[in-house]
């Protein structure tokens, strides 16, 4: 896990949660116990049920590492961002068979939800190429995922646009109510948090033109229509980055990113993504 987004001590408290969900405070896979010899070894592979961009070997690798005390050796087989079709073995999993399978399902439900993000993800990436304009994800990630699931956006081909609240200052409509404006609220910020950088979410041109004057350098065009686009590029230039957010399509993707915003923000790559299939099958024993 080489993406600095994994720190390997906290994807290994993710995956320490997720077994601990699963095995519950004894630790206890009553089936695997009762039906599987301690002694017994096998080898199962991770073969990918449909076409799709693999994100997450390492994390599912972990997951049998956790599980089995380092006893559950994994190969990795193909690179996170690959794409990968039906039937292809992605990695091979050696050990104790009941260890194997203890961490089946923990393995797979990250493996396969980092995957479905940036399956999806590579949809969008694809739709935008040969214009300028990337694909940005949001905030809006699975509680407790969110490092795994921007990193799968990353894998996919998309851009993180900002980790939590800590990282960027994004002034929405309520801040701007609450402050008295654009101007006083991106003020504020600026004096209270001189470093970090500073977004504002605007809706109309007369909004997008206060926000530059008052210093802004990255603007959210909220749910504008593409004309609406048009004439806020026009009215910025190169003063500003610019970004489209709101109710955005795959089927329209393309229509929004020619307007010549930088940024498609799609809250749907983390939130909405299904998953991409992945299956694990013990090999038949000889």
């Amino acid at each position: 896990m080489s993406d600095d987004l994994l720190n390997p001590d906290a994807v290994r408290e993710i995956v320490r949660r997720a077994l601990t969900e699963d095995l519950g405070p004894d630790g206890l896979d009553v089936t695997s116990v009762a039906t599987i010899p301690a002694d017994q070894a096998d080898t199962a592979e991770l073969i990918a049920r449909a076409d799709g961009v693999v994100a997450g070997l390492a994390v599912a690798a972990v997951v049998f590492d956790e599980a089995s005390a380092g006893t559950v050796k994994v190969l990795i087989k193909e690179a996170d961002g690959a794409r990968v079709a039906r039937g292809d073995v992605l990695a091979t999993v050696a050990g104790p068979t009941r260890a194997i399978l203890t961490a089946e399902r923990t393995a797979l439900n990250l493996l396969c939800r980092m995957s479905g993000v940036a399956t999806h993800t590579r949809a969008w990436a694809d739709e935008l190429a040969g214009t300028k304009a990337l694909v940005l994800d949001t905030r809006k990630t699975t509680p407790g995922l969110r490092i795994l699931e921007k990193y799968a956006v990353r894998v996919g081909g998309g851009t993180n646009k900002r980790m939590g609240l800590y990282d960027v200052a994004m002034i929405k409509d309520n801040h701007k109510l609450a402050a008295g404006g654009i101007a006083p609220a991106f003020r504020l910020v600026r004096e209270a948090f001189p470093d970090v950088p500073v977004q504002v979410e605007v809706t109309t041109v007369a909004e997008a033109e206060e926000a530059v004057e008052a210093g802004a350098d990255f603007l959210l065009c909220d749910n504008m229509a593409p004309d609406l686009l048009r004439s806020v590029v026009a009215a910025v230039g190169d003063r500003a980055e610019l970004e489209a957010t709101g109710g955005l399509t795959l089927d329209r993707a393309r229509e929004f990113a020619e307007t010549g915003v930088d940024y498609l923000s799609v809250g749907a790559l983390t939130h909405s993504s299904p998953i991409l299939d992945i299956a694990l099958d013990l090999r038949p024993r000889s």
